[in-house]
């Protein structure tokens, strides 16, 4: 049973059968790890946009698969959100103007401790949803001859959604590890998860991720 069964209604799972969506993505051998935006501004609920019973959960899953992909020599990126006081600099946000009647609290913006970057791991500092935009990281993919990401992290819906969709883009065959992305909303976490299932990426269990990792190590 996949994580949507209970809210995509069947009439449009028989469209998306009819359209031959879905289906497995051609894997291949150098895997990149993207793991976007789990700051705990993001995490913990004791942010506005906070969910800690989706994001901490997730947090655990993460820490999984980055164990296995530091084991593996696999490339790892973070990215982060930056704060700034400048609307130009925010763009337009629907809740831009909230930001100013909070105290910035810099810990917000800071990626969890139980998945803190390694020395070596490249942290990304982004304004925008996707990690693509505005940075390097198609540059360093390729410096690495990476031909398939896994991408992680937070929210589905919002940063997840939008760097699949450019990795997708840029011809990057995609898998999502299931346990490893959340929202702050449980339906447009599985509404978003499907729609990127049956058109941009592979949304698969963690266990087979780390399958997965396994089989490129030993290659």
């Amino acid at each position: 049973m996949a994580i949507w069964d209970d809210v995509i209604p069947s009439e449009d799972l028989k469209m998306f059968a009819k359209a031959k969506m879905g289906g497995t993505v051609l894997y291949g051998e150098k895997p990149a790890i993207i793991v976007v935006d789990m700051t705990y501004g993001f995490v913990d609920s004791a942010y506005p946009l906070g969910c800690s019973s989706m994001g901490w959960p997730t947090v655990r899953a993460n820490k999984r698969l980055l164990d296995k992909g530091r084991e593996a020599d696999i490339p790892i990126f973070f990215t982060k959100c930056k704060k700034s006081n400048k609307p130009v600099e925010r763009g337009r946000w629907k809740y831009q103007n909230k930001f100013e009647e909070k105290i910035f609290d810099p810990k917000e913006y800071q990626i969890v401790q139980e998945i803190k970057p390694k020395i070596n791991e490249v942290v990304i500092t982004k304004i925008f949803p996707s990690a693509f935009f505005g940075t390097n990281l198609v540059s360093m993919l390729v410096y690495h001859n990476v031909d398939v990401l896994i991408i992680t992290g937070m929210v589905t819906s919002g940063c997840i959604r939008a760097t699949v969709v450019d990795g997708f883009s840029y011809n990057f065959p995609i898998i999502i590890p299931e346990e490893c992305v959340a929202d702050r909303g449980a339906v447009s976490h599985k509404v978003s998860l499907f729609d990127m299932h049956m058109k941009y990426a592979d949304v698969i269990p963690l266990s087979n991720v780390i399958k997965y990792i396994d089989k490129c190590k030993n290659k």
